[in-house]
């Protein structure tokens, strides 16, 4: 006896009569558009994305064909097939099958995560409280708050997953509801969010591979690269200031020369920090949705432009962009004079420094994990509070603590600190102290404990 979620029989079936004519149709609705925006071929668009992933659009496409009514006879493809071969099949394998012909693909915001056993799954586009979803493999890998494309069905009164499952990241969350807003013939409720129905949304099933076609195969041919910026919102691009000094002059004679100037903090007698100004927020704020804002702060918040180093007969200027170091260079000349000589700048982008560093063995004194995690979890737990009373951006500039006093504003924490959680998990390394931080407190510390689900 076969699988109870055993498809292959019906895949089989897809060579009788006219199904394969039919089942090219559905597969053109989900790839004619991408294939036409990246002028590749459906062969070219698997290879791009690899195996798995082309196998799991595959199954997408055959899930959404299910689901199709054709005439004359008004019906499914799973009704001609269990009618023909219905007797092969197993009670539990067509009721697998009867419910895939009625289901609809959704996107889900995953929580609650039991590995080998179950999570819950909030509905975006439907809304409605989370449901608990029996499921064993993708529990392995999947993680808090991200949000994936699936079809959900009930079978035996357990909530499963179907075959086609898809992540989603933000972005492609974002531009997919703004896609299904202005879906023809929906119902036009709320601007925040669509308002579909089942039929509509089995409509839109092709939607789903668009929005993730899009998002994921500029990253398969590398590019989108995520426009880093500091907190100017300058790009960084790091640039270092070589002054060498002048015949006679000593780096006693540099150190003494800029004490205390306005913007330099010494941190001993070869070191200092250039600063800018403390802003009103701590939070850096990214300037579009592939957009990282990254920097270096004090620990009031004071923002740090660059350092000076004294290294032999050298002072070297170190920024993360041009700005940066053309306001450190500017005051360096005014303020040192003809203490040091004409100066020699290098810049390194990010990748160029990711480059150069490839193939480097591991620095012997790289802080282990065990000394770094505490140090960072510290460090993370000092700016979050902070941040608790200070303007944030994706909450209209107004603070967590006032924000939760109204419904609309606790609804906007909840986003923020789902958002948070999100990106802090998502390293690459599971053992990342960015990637282990726990935000649990963040949310009792708010009262808002109770919708984190």
């Amino acid at each position: 006896m076969k699988a109870s979620r055993d498809l292959s029989g019906l895949v089989k079936f897809l060579s009788r009569d006219d199904w394969t004519f039919h089942f090219e149709e559905v597969m053109g609705d989900h790839f004619w558009s991408v294939m036409d925006e990246f002028d590749l071929d459906r062969e070219e668009i698997g290879e791009a994305l690899g195996d798995h992933w082309s196998m799991t659009l595959w199954g997408c496409v055959f899930e959404d064909f299910l689901t199709q009514v054709f005439e004359p006879d008004g019906q499914t493809f799973v009704d001609a097939y269990l009618k023909r071969r219905g007797w092969k099949e197993s009670a539990q394998a067509k009721a697998y099958m009867k419910a895939l012909s009625v289901s609809v693909m959704s996107l889900y915001e995953v929580s609650e995560i039991v590995p080998g056993k179950s999570f819950l799954a909030r509905d975006l586009i439907r809304g409605g409280e989370p449901i608990l979803i029996s499921e064993g493999t993708a529990t392995q890998t999947l993680k808090r708050w991200v949000r994936i494309a699936a079809r959900i069905v009930t079978i035996g009164g357990k909530h499963i997953i179907a075959g086609g499952l898809l992540p989603f990241s933000l972005e492609a969350s974002d531009a997919l509801l703004e896609g299904l807003k202005v879906l023809p013939g929906k119902r036009h409720r709320s601007k925040a969010k669509p308002s579909l129905d089942d039929d509509m949304l089995r409509v839109a099933a092709p939607l789903f591979t668009h929005a993730f076609l899009f998002d994921n195969l500029p990253k398969a041919f590398g590019e989108t690269q995520p426009f880093v910026h500091n907190s100017d919102g300058d790009e960084i691009v790091f640039h270092e200031v070589r002054f060498p000094l002048a015949t006679g002059t000593t780096q006693k004679d540099i150190a003494a020369r800029l004490e205390g100037v306005p913007n330099l903090r010494q941190e001993n007698a070869q070191f200092w920090n250039l600063l800018g100004q403390r802003p009103q927020s701590h939070r850096m704020k990214a300037r579009a949705p592939n957009a990282i804002a990254a920097g270096v702060t004090m620990e009031d918040g004071t923002p740090v432009l660059g350092d000076l180093e004294l290294k032999g007969r050298l002072l070297v200027l170190s920024a993360n962009s041009a700005a940066r170091a053309a306001k450190g260079t500017t005051l360096l000349e005014n303020v040192l004079g003809q203490m040091v000589r004409a100066p020699l700048t290098t810049i390194q982008t990010i990748e160029q420094m990711k480059a150069s560093r490839k193939g480097r063995e591991t620095s012997s004194d790289e802080i282990p994990l065990e000394v770094a995690t505490p140090l960072v979890h510290a460090m993370l737990d000092k700016q979050y509070r902070e941040v608790l009373d200070e303007p944030v951006r994706m909450l209209g500039d107004i603070a967590p603590r006032a924000a939760i006093r109204t419904k609309k504003g606790r609804e906007k924490v909840v986003e923020w600190l789902k958002y948070l959680e999100y990106r802090s998990a998502s390293s690459q390394n599971p053992q990342d102290p960015m990637a282990t931080y726990d935000f649990g407190w963040l949310w009792r510390e708010l009262n808002v404990e109770n919708l984190r689900r």
